[in-house]
């Protein structure tokens, strides 16, 4: 099971992550969205690890046996969790006029994000 510090430390990293893969990908580097796709990507991930810490499920946190890409169910939940909270925060938010491919694409940047620092930085 992961601590609370490293919960903090591994959301810190994806919203930190989060926000440069947006403002390199995105064409329209619009502040807000920017900032939002980084608070999704951190959230997400703090919230789905603090439901498998509530539930004590420590079967998540087995990894893949592949050396290049050792992924869990639990690294792919942060990446889920931060996909969805994105599209939400981002769909009510600052892109609530755009096309839904636009709110897709920012928000896969932040699951994209979330999972890459769970598989590979903590």
């Amino acid at each position: 099971m992961l601590s609370w510090s490293t919960i903090a430390y591994g959301a810190g990293l994806s919203a930190v992550l989060a926000v440069v893969l947006v403002a390199l990908l995105v064409p329209k580097r619009h502040v807000g969205v920017i900032l939002t796709a980084g608070i999704a990507a951190g959230l997400g991930p703090a919230a789905w690890n603090a439901i498998l810490n509530a539930v004590h499920a420590p079967g998540f946190f087995t990894d893949a046996p592949i050396r290049w890409f050792p992924v869990s169910w639990q690294d792919t939940g942060s990446g889920v969790f931060a996909i969805a909270t994105a599209a939400v925060l981002l769909g009510l938010g600052p892109q609530g006029s755009d096309s839904g491919r636009r709110v897709a694409v920012v928000s896969f940047l932040a699951g994209i994000a979330a999972l890459v620092v769970d598989v590979y930085l903590y």
